[in-house]
């Protein structure tokens, strides 16, 4: 009795792994917007982290069955890697916290305008 090894073919890992990391990379430019709610950008960023671990095991998967990723069968593998971290960041939530207490330009520029007034 023989089994069948390679259930799902290359081409179908292929197309998955291309549209995992589509969908992640779309939401990732959208996030601006989602911010706008809390909700919708913890949904977004959850979203986001879950797209690009399972882009990061199927590119994983896609090298251990011997298929290309753009012609390359070395790019999956680096590519499972940056998927992971970009997971990790994109679960970093900073909030816009200012980091550097360094100047800022809107400040100055309405510090100039005041000292021009009060001359």
């Amino acid at each position: 009795m023989a089994l069948a090894v390679n259930m799902v073919g290359v081409d179908s890992i292929e197309a998955l792994a291309q549209s995992l990391c589509f969908t992640s990379a779309i939401l990732f430019a959208l996030i601006a917007t989602f911010s706008r709610s809390e909700k919708a950008e913890n949904m977004a960023q959850n979203a986001i982290a879950i797209l690009l671990v399972l882009s990061a095991a199927v590119l994983w998967w896609l090298s251990l069955s011997g298929g290309e990723l753009w012609g390359s069968n070395y790019l999956p593998k680096p590519l499972s890697l940056i998927c992971l971290i970009l997971a990790f960041s994109a679960r970093m939530n900073i909030k816009g916290k200012n980091i550097s207490f360094g100047a800022n330009p809107h400040n100055i520029n309405k510090k100039d305008e005041s000292d021009d007034s009060e001359e």
